[in-house]
């Protein structure tokens, strides 16, 4: 663990209530992909827990969804400096994954899997993702596990996109 000031670089509003943090700084403590950071943000107590997206060089991504004050909060940051915990939780690893991983994650669960599809990938292997939402207007990142070389595949319960139910359905 490794506590850092780190400094928003952008906050783009993906879908509605899901937003994409860019912040650059310290992220020498994230080792692998499944991690993740904690925010403290002024005038809350407690830290936010939020997983990491991805990691290059010294720009650390985050996804996150308004559920609180603090996702609210954090969604009207345009500019500033945030206090960071980075390198939290063991993430995965990469050495217990075949030739051909499957990756799934619905809403929250669809940010640690980008960072694990882009290193599988440089691996050589081929995942296939599939990423589960509510409606067609939540889903994100589609075309960013795409972009990656991995097979996608969309479920959401409404079946308003992709497959009709939950990801287990997709399957």
């Amino acid at each position: 663990m490794k506590q850092s000031v780190f400094e928003i670089i952008e906050n783009t509003r993906l879908v509605p209530q899901v937003y994409r943090m860019k912040l650059r700084g310290d992220t020498s403590a994230i080792t692998a992909p499944g991690q993740f950071v904690n925010i403290q943000l002024d005038g809350l107590f407690l830290r936010r827990p939020i997983s990491v997206c991805d990691v290059e060089g010294d720009v650390l991504t985050i996804i996150y969804k308004v559920v609180g004050k603090g996702t609210e909060a954090m969604s009207k940051m345009d500019s500033g400096k945030l206090d960071i915990l980075t390198g939290l939780g063991n993430g995965y690893d990469l050495s217990k994954s075949g030739e051909k991983p499957l990756l799934i994650g619905g809403g929250a669960g669809v940010p640690p899997m980008y960072m694990l599809c882009k290193l599988l990938t440089r691996e050589g292997k081929t995942p296939t993702v599939i990423l589960g939402f509510n409606t067609a207007e939540e889903v994100f990142y589609k075309e960013e596990f795409e972009a990656l070389g991995a097979r996608v595949i969309i479920a959401t319960a409404d079946g308003s996109v992709g497959v009709k139910g939950f990801v287990t359905d997709a399957m």
